[in-house]
C-alpha cells in the first residue's frame, strides 16, 4: 500500500513539473512571435486522465480542460473542483449527444457540420444559452478528418451564422501528420490567414478571438505562426 501511495504522489508531482515545463515552453514561443505567454491560452487534454489527476492540474495553474468522449465528461464531472475552470469539448460531437454537454461546457471546439450547428442551437435555446463554438477546419482535406474545407471555410460560416443561440469564437484544427515538425508550419501559417481574413470581415455572430491550433508535439510551432489556444496532453500527463 505505501508503495501505491509513494507511487500516486511522484505521478502528481511530475504532472506538476510538466506544466511548469509547458508553460516555459509556452512563454519562449510566445515571444518568438512577438506576444506574451498571458496572450496564449492552454488547454489540458485529459482524454483517459482521472479526476484526481485533472484536479492537480487545475491546482497547478491549468484553467481549462477537455474532453474528446461525452460520457467520458460526464463521469469525471462529479470528481472534479470545478470552481474558476472551464471545460471544452475537443472530439467529433454526434447531435444526439449535444444535449448531454449543452449546459456542461464553455466552448465546443469542434462544430464540423450543419447538422450539429443546428442541433448546438436549438439545444442552447432550451437552456436560455448562447453556445461558444469553433469552427473546425480540415486544414489537409484529409478524408480520415472531419471539418471545413479550408476553402469552403467562409462558406460554412455564412451558413452557421443564422444560428442566433450560436456564437463563433474561432477556429480549430489538427494538422495532418509530418515526420519533420517543421514541415507542420505551413498548415499553422495557412489557418492564421484563414483566421486575420475572416476577422477583417467582422460579420455578425463572428467574433474570431480564438484559433486554437497545436499540440504536445508542436504548439511551440503553432504559437510561433499565430495560433493563442494551444491542447496539450501527453506533454503534461505522459504517453496514456
Amino acid at each position: 500500500m505505501t508503495d501505491i501511495l509513494s507511487s500516486g504522489q511522484e505521478r502528481l508531482k511530475v504532472i506538476a513539473e510538466n506544466i511548469a515545463t509547458v508553460k516555459a515552453k509556452i512563454a519562449t514561443a510566445a515571444i518568438c512571435s512577438g506576444r506574451q505567454a498571458r496572450d496564449i491560452t492552454l488547454v489540458a487534454v485529459t482524454k483517459t486522465i482521472s479526476a484526481l489527476e485533472i484536479n492537480t492540474a487545475l491546482a497547478c495553474g491549468i484553467d481549462i480542460f477537455a474532453e474528446n468522449r461525452v460520457q467520458e465528461l460526464i463521469e469525471k464531472l462529479p470528481e472534479i473542483d470545478m470552481l474558476g475552470k472551464n471545460a471544452h469539448i475537443i472530439g467529433h460531437l454526434q447531435s444526439n449527444k449535444v444535449k448531454q454537454i449543452i449546459d456542461k461546457v464553455d466552448l465546443i471546439q469542434s462544430l464540423d457540420s450543419l447538422n450539429l450547428a443546428a442541433e448546438i442551437d436549438r439545444q442552447a435555446k432550451r437552456v436560455n444559452r448562447i453556445m461558444d463554438v469553433l469552427i473546425e477546419v480540415n486544414i489537409g482535406g484529409e478524408q480520415t478528418k472531419t471539418g471545413a474545407q479550408l476553402e469552403k471555410v467562409e462558406e460554412f460560416i455564412d451558413s452557421v451564422v443564422v444560428h442566433k443561440n450560436l456564437h463563433i469564437l474561432g477556429l480549430m484544427t489538427i494538422p495532418p501528420f509530418c515526420e519533420d515538425k517543421e514541415d507542420m508550419r505551413q498548415y499553422f501559417a495557412q489557418m492564421s490567414k484563414l483566421f486575420i481574413d475572416i476577422k477583417a470581415k467582422k460579420t455578425d455572430n463572428v467574433s474570431m478571438q480564438v484559433l486554437s491550433m497545436g499540440m504536445s508535439s508542436d504548439f511551440d510551432i503553432a504559437i510561433e505562426e499565430g495560433s493563442n489556444m494551444v491542447r496539450v496532453g501527453t506533454a503534461i500527463f505522459g504517453k496514456r
